[in-house]
């Protein structure tokens, strides 16, 4: 492996040949890399830690250290992270407490921008985008697709639904729908679906027109969450389906 000898690799982890360790990094003797990640310098990666293959960290960024969390008493618990992600500058991921599962987790596919923060018992899914300074406080489910605006917080227990976009800035204390666009002026506030993400993403105009369908109900047209459900369910659509289950298992209620 190619490590630079200011950096530290501790007794015990697993570091394979294929991985890069650059200049002043520490990985700690219960961590495990996957092929062909590359720690660009001064990274620091600590506790029981697993990481997937060709991830690179760019500087000063930490991984699998402890919790904010003044419950937290150095319990064993743990981070997960998944292959091909980007981890930019003085990023943060802490690991689990006992209190939250034991887990925080990070999918395959991200992008983690400087100074983004994911907080113990996270979850964030494939394929989504945290711009500068997002932040997650503990046990926040972040799923596949979604786009957080720089200068985001995202409350405790907080759910994003799939292929949401929140614009920067946006404080986040409710559950965010799945496919919406949701940005905040004076208020926070669903202004529709994320119709140009969607059609990045593939989405039909079918697809399209139908989820329009379902956000108007939702959204404009003057029924209460219970009403507009009964009028969701009616509609045939896997994307629905989703939608309706969202707001189903919501717990800290919806932005809308």
């Amino acid at each position: 492996m190619s490590v630079h000898p200011s950096s530290i690799v501790a007794p015990g982890a697993v570091v394979p040949d294929s991985c890069t360790v650059g200049p002043f990094c520490t990985i700690g003797p219960e961590v495990v890399l996957g092929e062909n990640c590359n720690l660009i310098s001064h990274v620091v990666v600590d506790g029981r830690t697993r990481i997937g293959a060709r991830n690179t960290i760019y500087p000063f960024s930490s991984i699998g250290v402890p919790p904010q969390d003044l419950k937290y008493r150095g319990e064993p618990t743990e981070t997960v992270i998944g292959d091909d992600n980007t981890i930019r500058e003085n990023v943060t991921i802490s690991r689990g407490t006992v209190g939250g599962g034991g887990i925080t987790r990070l999918g395959s596919n991200c992008l983690l921008m400087t100074c983004a923060h994911i907080g113990h018992d996270s979850v964030v899914g494939d394929h989504c985008i945290m711009a500068n300074a997002a932040t997650l406080a503990g046990h926040v489910i972040i799923e596949d697709y979604v786009t957080l605006g720089a200068f985001c917080p995202v409350h405790q227990h907080c759910i994003v639904g799939k292929y949401a976009f929140i614009g920067g800035g946006t404080i986040v204390t409710q559950d965010v729908l799945p496919f919406s666009l949701t940005s905040s002026k004076r208020e926070n506030r669903a202004f529709g679906i994320n119709k140009v993400g969607l059609q990045r993403r593939g989405f039909s105009p079918e697809r399209l027109q139908t989820l329009q369908k379902a956000f108007r109900l939702l959204l404009a047209a003057k029924l209460n969450t219970s009403q507009a459900l009964e009028k969701l369910k009616v509609l045939e659509s896997d994307d629905v389906a989703l939608l309706v289950n969202f707001l189903e298992r919501s717990e800290r209620g919806v932005i809308k």
